[in-house]
């Protein structure tokens, strides 16, 4: 463990704010860390919070930690918390015998206002702000070395700026199923194990995973795991209440049967307006079930995409960043394939629907195959618009 700072060197960090080092505008980034929440004002994952808080209350906290489980149930989130945790040397027992730290504390506003100089967060956007024009031109499908090597395995065996907590730097992996492990790039995960087995010290580094399995095996067996798993009915309303996110009136019921509880789910439809696809294409997608299949069905779900991608692709223009439309269309379309087949799910369960049902979700299934074989997206969803069931009764 590292020695303790002095709170009067937290405070001198504190007022450089944003441009401390280690920060947003120390990175060259744009990119901005959320503040972290408490580990006790996690929804949903007591269990998973409480491996996190018995390892801060032992006060020896293993160097490698797995967050995994699905997307957009609070594995970031967490891995943030226990950042918040681990960097502050004023945390300390509250009266549930739980240790946090205090939430005006120097560590706590340096962490609130993005500038901590000791937690690094590795993304795959930071390709974007690579030195080398080769990785800011590469679409951005994985986390390539550089971005592993310049914000993460150097900075891990410099001193920290600011000692004293339970974790000297922490570095949280978002997304790690997307280091590159293939062929030509097997140094970046190999990398990776290197510092892994020889961690400097203080040096405490979180990898936040949907797919645990495309992480080598030994990494993964180097790593303390921490499992989390899908909300409750119950946890996601309890979310929805705290959360308070801007839900169309009448929207909740349908919003949280889609999110499949995941919190990040529900706000990804939210952002990405499918409710309104949802009411849009619904009666259409029933007009084929009943044999009235409506001739309007493939360009109302191109359109659809379509004006989604556009929007994203403005929205980046706005920030400075230059986004691909394509890509975006590709995204969009695959959040349309997931509604039609969310549409058709619910019929599995009716012995009048299930074989319609079953068929339809096929075709949803091979239209996903031919997006990922580059086929256009308007010819993706009119062939899907074209196979959807029209007679519910025929085996």
């Amino acid at each position: 463990m590292a020695k303790r700072t002095t709170k009067k060197a937290a405070r001198k960090t504190a007022k450089r704010g944003a441009k401390s080092p280690g920060g947003a505008d120390a990175r060259g980034t744009p990119l901005r860390t959320p503040a972290p929440v408490p580990l006790s004002a996690l929804i949903g994952q007591e269990r998973a919070v409480g491996v996190l808080q018995r390892a801060i209350d032992a006060g020896r906290v293993h160097h490698a930690w797995i967050f995994h489980g699905p997307s957009g149930v609070g594995k970031f989130t967490a891995a943030l918390a226990f950042a918040g945790v681990l960097l502050d040397p004023e945390a300390a027992p509250t009266l549930s015998g739980t240790v946090e730290p205090p939430a005006d504390s120097a560590v706590q506003r340096l962490l609130r206002a993005g500038a901590h100089p000791d937690l690094h967060v590795v993304v795959k956007e930071l390709a974007r702000y690579s030195d080398s024009k080769q990785v800011r031109d590469a679409k951005l499908q994985t986390i390539p070395k550089a971005v592993v090597d310049t914000h993460l395995l150097r900075p891990a065996v410099l001193a920290s700026n600011l000692p004293g907590g339970l974790a000297g730097k922490v570095f949280i992996v978002d997304e790690a199923e997307l280091l590159d492990r293939s062929p030509t790039n097997a140094p970046v995960q190999n990398a990776l194990l290197k510092t892994l087995e020889e961690p400097p010290e203080g040096t405490v580094i979180v990898l936040v995973t949907a797919s645990e399995d495309r992480l080598l095996p030994t990494i993964r067996s180097r790593c303390q795991r921490v499992a989390f798993t899908p909300l409750s009915d119950a946890d996601m309303q309890r979310w929805l209440d705290v959360a308070k996110p801007d839900v169309p009136p009448g929207a909740a019921p349908w919003l949280l049967s889609i999110a499949g509880g995941s919190p990040g789910a529900l706000v990804g439809a939210l952002d990405a307006g499918l409710h309104g696809w949802h009411l849009e294409i619904d009666p259409m997608l029933d007009d084929a079930e009943r044999g009235r299949f409506h001739v309007a069905l493939g360009a109302t779900m191109t359109r659809l995409i379509d004006d989604r991608a556009a929007a994203w692709v403005k929205e980046g223009e706005k920030r400075g960043e230059n986004r691909s439309k394509d890509a975006a269309n590709r995204v969009a379309a695959r959040q349309m394939l997931g509604l039609v087949a969310e549409h058709y799910r619910a019929g599995l369960a009716d012995p009048v629907r299930a074989g319609a049902a079953v068929r339809a979700i096929d075709h949803v299934v091979d239209a996903s195959r031919e997006l990922s074989s580059a086929v256009q997206v308007q010819f993706v969803m009119d062939h899907l618009a074209a196979r959807l069931p029209r007679d519910p009764d025929r085996a």
